[in-house]
Formats: C-alpha cells, sequence, structure tokens
C-alpha cells in the first residue's frame, strides 16, 4: 500500500517534467517573434504571427476530444511517450525551418501532437489518486506547466546570445531525451488499463452536468489563451520596453503566481470538499473571481506597479481555476470517460483561445489590445456565474457502473 500511494506521487513528479517541456515548447513562439521577424519578413505583421500562433489552437483543439477518446481506449502511457516525442522533433525541427509554409505545417504538426498528451496525463493522475489528495496531485501538475510557461519567456534572450534556430533545436533534443527515459519509468495505472475502461459515449454526451462544464472551461479559456500568446507584447507596448525584458517579466510573473495559485487551489479545495460537496467549484470560483480587476488592470494599466500587479493576481486566480477542472469533472464522469470528456473540453477552450489569439492579433495591429484585454473581464464574470449557479455535484468521485 505504501509503495503504491508512493509511486502515485512519483507519477506526478514524472509528468510535471512532460508538462513542463509541453509549455516551454509552445510558449517560446510569442517571445522568439522579434528574432524571427528579422529573418523572415513574412513574420512581421502581427495579424500574420497570430495566426501563425493560432494554427496551433485550431489543430489542437480539433485533435482533443480524438485523444481523449483514443486515451479511454489504449495505454495512456505509450500515448504520453509518443507525444512527448513527435512535438520534441518537430521543435527541432522548427529550428530548419526557412519559410513561413513550414513554419505552419510544423505549428499544425505540433497542435496534434501536444493534443494527445492533457486527457491521457490527467485522466492517469486522476486515477492515481483518490479525491482526498486529487486536486493537490493535479495542481502540482499543473506548475510543470507554468514553469514551461515560464522557461519559455527566455526565448527572445536566448535568441540574442545564440540564434532562434539553435533555441528550438536546443529544447526539442531535451524532450527527445526525456521521451526515451520516461519509456522506463512510467506505468500504466493496473485498475484502470485499457481493458477495465470499458467507454460508453451515449451517458457522456447526454449528461448534462458535462455540457456545462464544456461551456464555462470554454468562455474561462478566453482570457487565459489571451495572456498566454499575448502578455508579453501587451508588457512590451504598455510598458515601452523591449521584447527580451518583457517576455520574461510577463511570463515569470504569470507563471509564478500560477505555480502558488494551483498549490493553494489544490490544498484548499481538497480541504474543502470533506465538509462540502461543492468546495471545488467554491474554490474554483473564488480564483476566476480574482482574475477580473486583474484583466482590467492588465488592459488599462500603463506602468510597471500596477500592470505587475494585475498579472501576479491573474496567475493566482487562474492557478486556482486550472488546478480543480479535472477534480469537478471527476464529480460529475466516470472513469473511463473522463479522458474523452476532457478532450472536448479541451476542444472547446482550445477554440476559444484560437479566436481570441486572432481577434487580439489585429487588435494589435490596430492599437488596441490593451483595451480588448480588459473588456474580457465581463467574460470572466460570465464564466463565474455560470459556475456557481449550474453545478451541482452529488459526490465526490463519481465511479464506473
Amino acid at each position: 500500500m505504501t509503495s503504491r500511494k508512493t509511486y502515485s506521487w512519483v507519477v506526478v513528479g514524472l509528468l510535471w517534467v512532460v508538462a513542463l517541456l509541453n509549455y516551454m515548447d509552445r510558449q517560446m513562439l510569442s517571445t522568439l517573434q522579434p528574432a524571427m521577424q528579422a529573418d523572415m519578413t513574412e513574420l512581421q505583421s502581427a495579424t500574420r504571427f497570430g495566426y501563425l500562433m493560432a494554427i496551433f489552437l485550431w489543430v489542437y483543439g480539433a485533435v482533443s476530444p480524438v485523444a481523449g477518446f483514443i486515451a479511454d481506449r489504449v495505454s495512456r502511457k505509450g500515448l504520453i511517450v509518443a507525444s512527448l516525442l513527435v512535438w520534441s522533433a518537430v521543435t527541432c525541427g522548427m529550428g530548419y525551418a526557412n519559410s513561413l509554409g513550414q513554419l505552419y505545417a510544423l505549428r499544425a504538426v505540433m497542435g496534434l501532437s501536444e493534443a494527445l498528451y492533457i486527457p491521457a496525463a490527467l485522466s492517469l493522475i486522476a486515477d492515481y489518486h483518490p479525491p482526498a489528495t486529487r486536486s493537490l496531485a493535479v495542481g502540482i501538475h499543473m506548475t510543470g506547466l507554468y514553469i514551461g510557461q515560464a522557461l519559455g519567456g527566455f526565448g527572445a534572450a536566448l535568441a540574442g546570445r545564440f540564434s532562434w534556430q539553435e533555441t528550438f533545436r536546443l529544447f526539442g533534443l531535451a524532450g527527445i531525451i526525456y521521451a526515451v527515459a520516461l519509456v522506463f519509468f512510467l506505468r500504466e495505472h493496473r485498475q484502470t488499463g485499457r481493458v477495465e475502461r470499458k467507454f460508453n459515449s451515449a451517458s457522456l454526451l447526454t449528461n448534462l452536468f458535462f455540457w456545462i462544464l464544456l461551456f464555462y472551461f470554454a468562455v474561462a479559456s478566453l482570457p487565459g489563451w489571451a495572456t498566454k500568446n499575448w502578455l508579453p507584447t501587451l508588457f512590451a507596448g504598455n510598458l515601452r520596453i523591449d521584447m527580451a525584458e518583457a517576455g520574461p517579466l510577463a511570463t515569470i510573473t504569470v507563471a509564478a503566481s500560477s505555480f502558488c495559485g494551483v498549490l493553494l487551489g489544490g490544498l484548499l479545495a481538497d480541504r474543502w470538499s470533506r465538509t462540502h460537496l461543492k468546495g471545488r467549484i467554491y474554490t474554483s470560483a473564488i480564483g476566476l473571481g480574482l482574475t477580473i480587476p486583474s484583466l482590467l488592470l492588465l488592459g488599462f494599466g500603463h506602468s510597471v506597479l500596477p500592470i505587475s500587479t494585475a498579472a501576479v493576481c491573474f496567475g493566482l486566480g487562474y492557478g486556482m481555476f486550472d488546478a480543480n477542472n479535472m477534480p469537478i469533472l471527476c464529480q460529475f464522469v466516470a472513469p473511463r470517460q473522463r479522458a474523452t470528456a476532457y478532450g472536448l473540453m479541451n476542444m472547446a477552450g482550445v477554440f476559444a483561445g484560437a479566436f481570441i489569439t486572432g481577434r487580439l492579433g489585429r487588435a494589435t495591429d490596430a492599437g488596441h489590445l490593451g483595451s480588448d484585454m480588459g473588456w474580457l473581464a465581463l467574460i470572466v464574470l460570465l464564466a463565474v456565474v455560470i459556475q456557481l449557479y449550474f453545478l451541482k455535484p452529488t459526490t465526490n468521485d463519481i465511479t464506473d457502473n
């Protein structure tokens, strides 16, 4: 029993590194923008660069439900390893691209391969961890995403020392090496492996609470993806600083506070859920509530203190939200359907992100990125209302029939 309990945390640690590589590889494109524009005149339009970031999201979103469906039927370990190996090879390949068409193709393949990871990983963690530790386990895993996001923010600094091509190659090689190591250390959960997890899509699609989760997750994802893809640009413009400084400032500020947010949200939700079935929902709502004033300050602030404070507050709140999405899903969806359900949620959230990424690219060219970012506060308020009013769990952990 002690050995199984220990390995459940080993799984979180192993997947933490994968999560770090996942976000590091996707995030650094936004901070490598100036260096890449110097070599490729095709990328000098913010709108066109926004499309380059958005194509990843459209493919990622379209593949997500398929990825979740696959993860509910095959070895999640194999899926995770294959996903990491492919997107790392693609990242390495970005360092050899010399045309916009090649970059579009590589980002599309990256979107496909990275989509395979999150549903499988969160489903595996949820299986290894009971309700008493589930939010904390998911929260710790999510810190890997934030650290990866922060490290990706150093892309411009690395490109200044080496080149943007060498930066892509270095990060890609690191992922390939770790994928090989993961083959030997990661194990599928025995009680919920491929044979036992028989899937019935009808019960998921007729689950009203799942559709509510799908909708509020998509709405809340708009500001999440907006800050991931455009916050460095917003910092550079509003604070009138170079991207080599704005990239790390924006990504590290949000990532560090999100790191604290997922841990706080995980601990609070696990404890609150012992005495109240809506404890995880309340924790998530508090987190989203913190992002509302943050978005207003980010959008309309023009000095370091209010913008940095807003970024910290946003990261803290969004982290609390992030830590509880899969645990809340576990209150309404059975284990055999969770990867598929999260894949569909990921699709909805990423499509929302692709829309807002392209929209803010056009806003940047038009000179009103800040105001458009600020008005997203109203979207978050809608998500909080939906979350609190409609989600009514009857248990902390739905089980298979």
